[in-house]
């Protein structure tokens, strides 16, 4: 390879979680994700350094116009979905969960809010309460003036604090919550479940129309507690950190069969998030089966 590859490509490197971190809170597809950086990627080994002033700005505004382009049809094809939509799970590291800001970001709760603003609207977001990216380097990004950008930013904000979760839960109470639920799962006590959910919680299950999953929100703690007891008995459980946040994988004859994260709220479980989709599972698959 030349210098010239050496140095784009240590460039690339030093970027690449960021830039994948963009794309994926921005598609909620950590496959999509990873197309939008091999993307990036082709358009960047094409680019003269020397004419590149901010080379962290320069690979962001690729990345953010690949994602851009991908969301929006990524959009049209979530019109057919099979039941609720939910973001592919993310394993994420113990670093992530001691950054709570950026926890919160990738969150499934938080994926959610962001899937309810428009595409631009998400970009502007993510880009600048997120990753504090500059007004005019968003601009560029986004095809939009400075001024346009920061009232779209003033309009998103607006959007998510209506609809984000109520308040911050850090990862030492997350994972109390969640080693107390999986006793309960697997003890197949209602009753036990029934002292951790909050009466109001929703479940939302994501088969994709592959697997069997509700095709509604299951709404209640009495059928939402009876859902999950039917794990009991059939299945293994083992903790993780996904999005940020504990988690559970549930695993059938050693395979993954579905993911649940967890949205808490004043100690109690509001919310739960069951991805089945087998095409949502595989890098989770993978990527476990290299540490088990």
């Amino acid at each position: 390879m030349s210098e010239y590859g050496d140095a784009a490509t240590e460039v690339f490197v030093t970027h690449r979680n960021l830039l994948f971190t963009v794309a994926y809170e921005m598609l909620g597809s950590a496959a999509d994700a990873e197309d939008v950086l091999q993307e990036t990627w082709l358009r960047w080994a094409g680019v003269d350094l020397g004419t590149v002033r901010e080379q962290r700005a320069y690979l962001v505004r690729i990345a953010t116009r690949q994602a851009l382009s991908r969301l929006r049809t990524l959009a049209r094809r979530k019109e057919s979905y099979v039941g609720p939509w939910l973001p592919e799970p993310l394993l994420t590291a113990p670093d992530v969960a001691e950054d709570a800001e950026l926890a919160d970001s990738v969150s499934m709760a938080m994926m959610l809010v962001l899937e309810t603003l428009t595409p631009t609207e998400r970009a502007v977001f993510v880009l600048r309460e997120v990753f504090d990216v500059e007004y005019d380097e968003i601009a560029q990004a986004v095809d939009k003036t400075p001024a346009a950008v920061r009232q779209i930013a003033h309009r998103a904000r607006a959007h998510v604090a209506a609809r984000r979760p109520r308040g911050s839960v850090s990862a030492a109470e997350a994972r109390g919550v969640l080693d107390a639920f999986r006793l309960a799962v697997e003890s197949g006590d209602p009753r036990r479940l029934l002292d951790l959910i909050a009466p109001d919680v929703v479940l939302l299950t994501d088969g994709g129309g592959v697997v069997r999953a509700a095709l509604e929100p299951v709404v209640g703690a009495h059928r939402v507690a009876g859902v999950l007891g039917r794990i009991a008995g059939t299945a293994s459980l083992e903790s993780a950190q996904v999005n940020g946040y504990p988690a559970l994988i549930v695993r059938l004859e050693g395979a993954v069969d579905t993911v649940i994260a967890v949205r808490v709220d004043d100690g109690r479980i509001t919310g739960l998030y069951a991805v089945r989709n087998p095409a949502k599972l595989a890098r989770v698959e993978k990527e476990t089966a290299v540490s088990r």
